[in-house]
């Protein structure tokens, strides 16, 4: 999207692939989400090949006010370095804050020592907290269920309201935490699958029937899917999205890597 029709609003996906054999086939990329609200640049989840993605979509991560990372798996966290590099100029700007949950900077930490000194702040993420970064606010309110510390997030802007559920396993009160205008949902899995390891309890992340439940629930103008694993890959996201719109009457968009969605298209719902 370019030029004067597109609003001071949006979101790039630099990848809507997620879990470990999307990661490793690279079917679809795993680079994470660009936001730009209102000139508030926000990178989110950088996984593996985020640099490699956000210069082809020239994006320049020196505009960048933060890095979020929900969790601290790779397909979420493996260029963290390398973003936070380019973010301060090779480490000669001081520049930049990194918002994480307090497990991903103590053992294997994402993050190398060298590169601490280079950011302006280092913020825990936990759930009931609220944060700023611009003109931008966002909270965590809820911690999800999954094998690490993780958040998903709402964000508020001058004019809307998004919500985004990462990583989680489905549990009931989810949808009384993520209200807002847009839902972003990760759906990782098109049937429930249960783990080996705890055998008859369920993977911990969404699967279809959990995100048609989602947006049953919250009611947005507009869903978002994204992060998905093979088995969606395989059944094409847009056609899930289609199915979804279907039984829950909301509209439903599978986003596709690369795509930026503009928050202005909110307003006319």
């Amino acid at each position: 999207m370019s030029n004067e029709n597109q609003s001071n609003e949006t979101i790039t996906f630099l990848g809507t692939g997620g879990a470990r054999f999307m990661i490793i086939s690279q079917n679809l990329a795993s680079g994470g989400l660009w936001f730009n609200f209102n000139g508030t640049q926000i990178l989110m989840d950088p996984g593996p090949g985020s640099i490699v993605q956000v210069t082809k979509r020239k994006l320049n991560p020196q505009e960048l006010s933060a890095i979020i990372v929900s969790h601290r798996h790779l397909d979420h966290s493996a260029d963290v370095n390398v973003m936070t590099e380019a973010m301060t100029e090779g480490g000669f700007e001081k520049r930049g804050i990194l918002f994480c949950p307090r497990d991903a900077l103590e053992e294997d930490s994402i993050l190398h020592n060298y590169l601490r000194k280079s950011l302006l702040g280092i913020e825990y993420l936990e759930a009931g907290k609220s944060y700023t970064v611009g003109n931008v606010s966002f909270t965590t309110p809820v911690k999800h269920i999954h094998l690490v510390e993780n958040y998903g997030m709402i964000f508020k802007t001058q004019k809307h309201t998004i919500a985004y559920i990462t990583d989680t396993r489905y549990f009931k009160e989810l949808s009384d935490f993520y209200h807002g205008d847009l839902l972003m949902l990760n759906l990782t899995f098109l049937h429930p699958r249960t783990t080996p390891s705890r055998p008859g309890a369920p993977l911990d992340h969404l699967a279809m029937p959990d995100a048609e439940r989602l947006i049953k629930d919250i009611k947005p103008k507009i869903a978002l899917l994204t992060h998905f694993g093979m088995g969606v890959w395989r059944a094409k996201p847009a056609l899930v999205a289609q199915e979804l719109t279907e039984k829950t009457g909301t509209k439903v968009i599978a986003a596709e890597d690369g795509m930026t969605f503009d928050l202005a298209e909110l307003d006319k719902i």
